[in-house]
């Protein structure tokens, strides 16, 4: 798939079709579910690095009953970033950093030397970034206590106990991107915590490059009507040239892209980069090398695409004027770029059997939900009550076979579009395309398009487009939303709880620092507070508290 000759390309609806059909199966295959041999988990604390060691291991990742054979794996091993600085090391510096502690974790857990296996080709391996604060989801990952990659979706699924509770966008992700382990034993794979999709190109593929990344490129030549009708002068774009060999520029016009490209020969097809890309041991290896001073001293901050990816694709000279318009001085730019070449070439001289840069297309079709975003959260969450083809999609991926299903609703009036799991209620109503899960009440009053998530009260009110997320109260009155209201609760060890509330038209970045109405402080003030908040603990307390209001409503 790297390169454009070899990569079997979808010639007519019925092979899409095929190929969304294949990746469906694989899924959704809860008996042998595709899964790489080892996750990693890059989170933001300690706290957070055992929630997701214990979570995965004993539920997404968990192994077999008959996998006694494959020894420690499926493996997971959660680490948290613990640099110098609060900016974080970059998702570059990042990578290299988390997997080498991951390293240490497979070697004093189980003993096992995940560097040798990764470079034997024995096992396949992945890491998912989900550290960061998630200011654009705001208020969701505060109810987590800045667990950003456990916010819960409107969804539920089956835990090893037999028990149902909503799936976290961590867990939709990880399952959706095992579709690639099969293609990549020998390498570490690299994804974000909060997108999911179905690709319209195949998705098993022999690795024909040192570094792969995924991208949707688009079916014509690179036209400049192309460029323009795109858009793609807004994205990161990945460019591929006849043989395969690729390349990467960011945010430039047509002509720009091509001058800068030249070196590239015969552009194929081109098309925005996804960011997620898979390395060859190998060149781990050589990155770690290159970079272990900075890795030693936990100092520096490093992007893949801007200084790793770029400066290995581009020529000096335009690396350096792409460089400028994000502000870097030009001496900085040519010494990272001398630096890279040095590395390149040393590293190529020694391991040319595979090229050094190519591309995963991922199709320019593909079905895509991201849940990073507020906005995006509840556009994607709300799929789930509609009809079409992605909706449907959506929905057999997370196992929806009902919009009603595990719930005792029968004294409520439910629309026959809304989307009910795993609820209990006695009376009521729930309006049109509304999702609610892990809900509990006596009475509940669901306005259309409203989304309610793991809330017990005696009564709940949401009104139109109102989104309720980790709620729990046990008053006479319940919990009532206006409509377009977002109504989170914040818990802390103690079990004590706090509103924080805020607009389905409010992005959460730009009002970080504001006191919003109803709010007593800011999203920043509250992400403050949750840091290192032991979030198991947290968790075992919020579903001890919910548990104790629902019994005394006799649910």
């Amino acid at each position: 798939m790297s390169s454009t000759s070899k990569r079997p390309h979808p010639a007519s609806s019925q092979t899409t079709a095929a190929i969304i059909e294949s990746a469906m199966a694989a899924m959704t295959n809860t008996a042998s579910p595709a899964l790489f041999d080892v996750t990693i988990i890059c989170t933001t604390d300690d706290y957070q690095a055992a929630y997701w060691m214990g979570r995965l291991s004993k539920g997404i990742c968990k192994r077999s009953d008959d996998a006694s054979s494959a020894g420690a794996y499926p493996m997971v091993l959660a680490v948290s970033e613990d640099w110098s600085s609060a900016s974080g090391a970059g998702n570059g510096l990042g990578t290299l950093y988390a997997f080498q502690k991951a390293c240490r974790v497979a070697k004093e857990k189980y003993g096992v030397d995940l560097a040798a296996e990764l470079k034997d080709g024995k096992v396949s391996a992945a890491l998912y970034h989900t550290a960061g604060k998630g200011t654009r989801l705001a208020p969701l990952p505060a109810s987590e206590n800045n667990n950003k990659p456990g916010v819960k979706l409107p969804v539920c699924h089956t835990l090893t106990d037999g028990t149902s509770e909503p799936i976290t966008v961590l867990e939709a992700v990880v399952r959706q991107t095992g579709l690639y382990a099969a293609s990549r034993s020998g390498r570490l794979s690299v994804f974000w915590g909060d997108q999911i999709f179905v690709p319209t190109a195949p998705f098993s593929y022999v690795p024909t490059h040192h570094v792969d990344i995924m991208c949707t490129l688009e079916e014509e030549p690179p036209t400049e009507k192309v460029w323009k009708d795109k858009g793609l002068e807004k994205y990161g774009v990945i460019a591929v040239s006849s043989n395969g060999d690729a390349a990467q520029v960011e945010k430039v016009d047509h002509a720009t892209a091509m001058r800068m490209l030249k070196n590239l020969g015969d552009i194929g097809r081109v098309g925005p980069s996804l960011g997620s890309f898979s390395v060859s041991a190998k060149i781990l290896e050589a990155l770690c090398e290159e970079f272990k001073g900075e890795l030693k001293a936990k100092d520096g901050k490093l992007d893949t695409d801007p200084h790793f990816w770029m400066p290995l694709t581009l020529p000096q000279d335009e690396y350096i004027s792409l460089m400028s318009q994000k502000g870097v001085e030009d001496d900085e730019s040519r010494s990272h770029h001398m630096r890279m070449t040095k590395m390149k070439d040393a590293f190529l001289a020694a391991n040319s059997e595979l090229g050094l840069f190519g591309a995963v297309d991922v199709g320019s079709n593909a079905c895509w939900w991201d849940y990073g975003l507020l906005k995006l959260y509840i556009t994607n969450n709300l799929k789930l009550s509609e009809d079409g083809q992605d909706a449907d999609l959506l929905r057999r991926f997370f196992g929806v076979t009902s919009r009603n299903m595990n719930s005792e609703v029968s004294g409520v009036t439910v629309d026959e579009s809304a989307c009910v799991f795993s609820c209990k209620a006695k009376s009521g109503s729930v309006g049109a395309h509304a999702v609610m899960a892990s809900v509990e009440a006596e009475e509940i009053q669901i306005g259309e398009n409203a989304i309610v998530v793991n809330c017990v009260a005696k009564k709940i009110v949401a009104g139109k487009g109102a989104v309720l997320y980790n709620l729990v109260s046990e008053s006479e009155e319940g919990i009532t939303a206006e409509a377009g209201d977002v109504i989170v609760s914040v818990t802390d060890t103690e079990g004590s709880s706090m509103l924080l509330k805020s607009k389905i038209d409010i992005c959460g970045g730009k009002a970080w620092k504001q006191v919003l109405d109803g709010n007593s402080v800011s999203f920043e003030e509250v992400n403050k507070q949750n840091r290192n908040a032991d979030v198991s603990a947290i968790e075992k307390k919020r579903k001890e508290l919910f548990k104790k209001a629902s019994s005394s409503f006799g649910l």
